[in-house]
């Protein structure tokens, strides 16, 4: 929608659609009407669900003849259509109307109707014959073969649409009826093989990016806050190159526009906004430069969300009476995530401006815990040596060059960003001694598990341990979100709380200073545990996907305020509650056709999170199974397939490991890692 309220004097019900037209002053327009590509000041009444398209209505007493007069209102009336067209061969415009449910086909003879009457009360009222409309030739008289549109100028057209449409009821002198039937007329037959398609484009594209500059310019004066200016940008520059100027114009707001929104829209958003208008008026170099400000902006306003309030590293502690530190170990390891429905919603700067939620569960592959991690202070070096599963280490003996930003080939920039946002490097502790770090993840790369967030979080969560700082489970996902800011690769909450927190659950986020973050558990009984783990195959493709890469497609569309995007995320949320109720109440097949909706919206979301072996992996398990996604961003990874049954589920393995058209994935053991007993 994209509407330029001129005054708010326009009384526009809430349920009203208007697409791409400017509604002035004046300007009345009833409820579930919709109004398209058009442009009404003046004295102007719209009833209620009528459609009106392409119609430039202004004050009707301007330039208008003698029989229209200056208290004159034009009226649609209710569940009635309106549209103004152009004929080919400059022969004029004509504007044509009829009732919602007139069918142009049906004959007079056989109930046909004519602005919601029927054409005997029509000639009658209007005082007219057939014949002053139909030829002779016509064997059946209808509303598509009435010459009743006159082709005249526009405040004609409009005082002969009122008295024709039966709203003036008024022609005492019969002015209106003598200049209509002296007048050059055509039936839609007529105007179906006369109208100028192409000038009909040229009018909708100019008026359209005409539009766009105007709601350009409100947003800009407003605060940017509702609206999608790169869509803006992309209609007005649809039109012509004047919409550059109108672009660069745009840009002389920002200067005073960021100190008078600065507590309201966010500076990610505004160095977004900036960037499209940049790119839209041709400085691409200068775009780019404002780019690395967004990213920079979001990574900001994730930490102030999360440090806000909380409890700042004890930095100052120590771990013995006399001060001396004795050499300590701490070792973490956790489960993956699978994620049913919801992923998105955690993710910033969506999860600091509004609600999110996501249903997801930890499980063990192969009868292991695969991702953990160790730290150790060490008296034997007085630096941080990191080691990998892959037999990669680095020792850093000057603590001070560990700083962001990181080179993103910088295979331990995870644990390099851990250290900065537990604060340990600034801890008492490395003064005396030195600090051992190793990580390990039994996941194929690119898995889609959450495995980089999880691994974050066993770092995060050993190094908090060995300060004997809060290593509480929420404050440890808090930081993760920061870990990944600082690391450059984005990411939500959900990852992190999927592997820290045992079996399934529903986790809520609220936005705000802090960000609060609730996770209910769900108290699932034996049985469905045991019947997820007997029908849900947790596949991997043999894909690497590329989070990163999607992530920032996402979070640029929501900067934007793309429409689509906001409405799908919101859904996700609203799935990932409805799959909790589901599970609850044991429903598992309800489960699968939430997993279905969602990974349709996923590919609203990034219509590239699929590719052709995923569809053939989907189609292949399709009569097994009631539900199916990508865990995930998607784009590759790991795949969950719900059976309909425990032994669909054991077909479908077999139909999996003998495929016929080749897919080479790999069906791994699980189980639903749950809670150790105390």
């Amino acid at each position: 929608m994209c509407s330029v309220p001129e005054t708010t004097a326009c009384d526009i019900a809430a349920t009203t659609v208007i697409l791409c037209s400017k509604i002035s002053a004046g300007v009345s327009i009833g409820e579930d009407s919709l109004v398209y590509d058009s442009s009404l000041s003046g004295r102007v009444r719209i009833g209620s669900q009528s459609i009106v398209v392409g119609v430039n209505i202004h004050e009707l007493h301007r330039d208008s003849p003698q029989i229209i007069r200056s208290s004159t209102c034009f009226t649609l009336p209710d569940r009635h259509c309106l549209w103004e067209v152009p004929l080919v061969n400059s022969m004029g415009r004509v504007m044509v109307y009829c009732g919602l449910h007139d069918n142009p086909k049906v004959a007079m003879n056989r109930d046909g109707t004519f602005c919601g009457k029927p054409w005997k009360n029509v000639l009658e009222g209007l005082k007219i014959q057939d014949t002053d409309i139909w030829d002779t030739s016509n064997l059946d008289k209808c509303l598509w073969n009435a010459r009743l549109f006159p082709i005249m100028s526009p405040p004609e057209m409009l005082s002969v649409g009122l008295w024709l449409m039966g709203s003036s009821g008024r022609d005492p002198d019969g002015k209106v009826s003598r200049m209509w039937r002296q007048s050059r007329r055509v039936s839609l037959e007529e105007l179906h093989r006369s109208i100028d398609y192409h000038q009909l484009c040229v009018d909708s594209a100019k008026h359209q990016a005409d539009l766009a500059a105007a709601v350009a310019r409100s947003c800009m004066t407003y605060g940017l806050l509702g609206r999608n200016l790169f869509q803006l940008c992309e209609d007005m520059l649809g039109n012509d190159s004047s919409s550059v100027e109108v672009c660069k114009e745009l840009l002389t707001f920002f200067p005073s526009h960021g100190d008078q929104y600065s507590g309201v829209l966010p500076p990610s958003r505004g160095y977004q906004v900036k960037m499209d208008l940049l790119r839209a008026s041709g400085d691409v170099s200068a775009a780019s430069m404002v780019e690395e400000k967004v990213w920079a902006s979001v990574a900001s306003e994730t930490a102030s969300a999360i440090k806000y309030g909380s409890k700042e590293s004890s930095s100052s502690a120590t771990t013995s009476s006399n001060g001396n530190l004795r050499p300590k170990k701490a070792v973490v390891e956790l489960p993956v995530r699978v994620d049913f429905v919801g992923g998105w919603s955690d993710t910033p700067p969506w999860s600091l401006e509004r609600p999110g939620c996501v249903l997801n569960m930890a499980i063990s592959l192969e009868g292991r815990l695969p991702v953990g991690a160790t730290t150790e202070a060490t008296e034997d070096h007085h630096g941080v040596l990191i080691e990998d599963d892959a037999d990669r280490k680095v020792y850093i003996d000057d603590l001070s060059s560990i700083s962001c930003p990181f080179k993103e080939d910088d295979p331990f920039r995870l644990v390099k960003s851990a250290l900065i946002v537990t604060g340990i490097l600034g801890h008492e502790m490395l003064s005396t001694s030195g600090l051992k770090i190793r990580t390990w993840a039994n996941v194929p790369r690119g898995s889609g598990l959450g495995t980089s967030s999880i691994l974050a979080a066993a770092v995060v969560k050993c190094l908090f341990q060995l300060m004997e700082d809060d290593g509480g489970d929420d404050n440890v996902a808090r930081a993760v979100l920061v870990v990944e800011q600082i690391m450059g690769t984005g990411g939500g909450w959900q990852d992190q709380i999927g592997g820290l927190y045992p079996g399934i659950k529903c986790t809520q986020s609220f936005p705000g200073q802090p960000l609060r973050l609730q996770v209910v558990p769900l108290l699932a009984s034996p049985q469905l545990i045991q019947e997820l783990e007997q029908r849900l195959l947790v596949v991997f493709t043999g894909q690497v996907r590329l989070a990163h890469r999607v992530l920032e497609k996402v979070v640029t569309r929501y900067l934007r305020r793309d429409s689509l995007l906001i409405s799908s995320i919101r859904r996700l949320a609203e799935l990932a509650r409805a799959g909790r109720e589901a599970l609850m109440n044991g429903e598992v097949d309800e489960l699968g056709g939430i997993m279905l909706e969602a990974w349709g919206l996923h590919q609203e979301l990034d219509p590239f999170c699929s590719n052709r072996l995923v569809d053939e992996l989907f189609a292949l398990a399709d009569p097994y199974c009631c539900g199916y996604k990508l865990v995930g961003a998607g784009g590759g990874g790991f795949a969950l397939l719900l059976a309909r049954s425990p032994g669909h589920a054991v077909d479908l393995r077999r139909a999996l490991r003998d495929s016929a058209a080749g897919l080479d994935v790999t069906v791994y053991d699980w189980n639903v890692a749950v809670p150790l007993p105390r």
